[in-house]
């Protein structure tokens, strides 16, 4: 069996997630997303819109994810890899070089993004779509 990781924030989940998911998945044959814990988030100064846990849910939700892992550190990835004898390491491609130290121990691939969605795109739009209201 071949296994692939992933980690990310996931807040507002949508059609790019998706895409990076489902290509992540066609990798191997067992997809864990490590996913960004609120503690965590609040070290990279990120805020987001709903909570681990319900973030955790609507990723377990999904059929292409088979694992679902808190991430609390930029440090534990080495150590999830060997933990969950991890074939292949995904990222989008906005991380390309980041983690090219991981090599040593398994494959690592940078996935492109989908250009026209991210959830700093939604909230912007979202801001800007309430002020107009008002």
């Amino acid at each position: 069996m071949k296994r692939v990781i992933t980690y990310g924030t996931f807040d507002l989940i949508h059609y790019g997630h998706i895409n990076l998911l489902e290509r992540a998945k066609k990798l191997g044959d067992y997809l864990i997303v490590g996913l960004s814990t609120n503690e965590f988030n609040e070290k990279k100064n990120k805020k987001c819109y709903f909570s681990y846990e319900e973030r955790k849910r609507l990723l377990e939700a999904l059929r292409v994810v088979d694992l679902v892992i808190p991430e609390e550190s930029w440090e534990q990835k080495r150590n999830d890899i060997n933990l969950y004898q991890i074939d292949t390491f995904v990222m989008g491609d906005d991380w390309k070089g980041k983690f090219d130290d991981l090599k040593d121990l398994c494959e690592v691939v940078y996935l492109e993004r989908t250009p026209e969605i991210s959830t700093t795109k939604i909230k912007t739009e979202l801001k800007n779509f309430n002020e107009e209201k008002v």
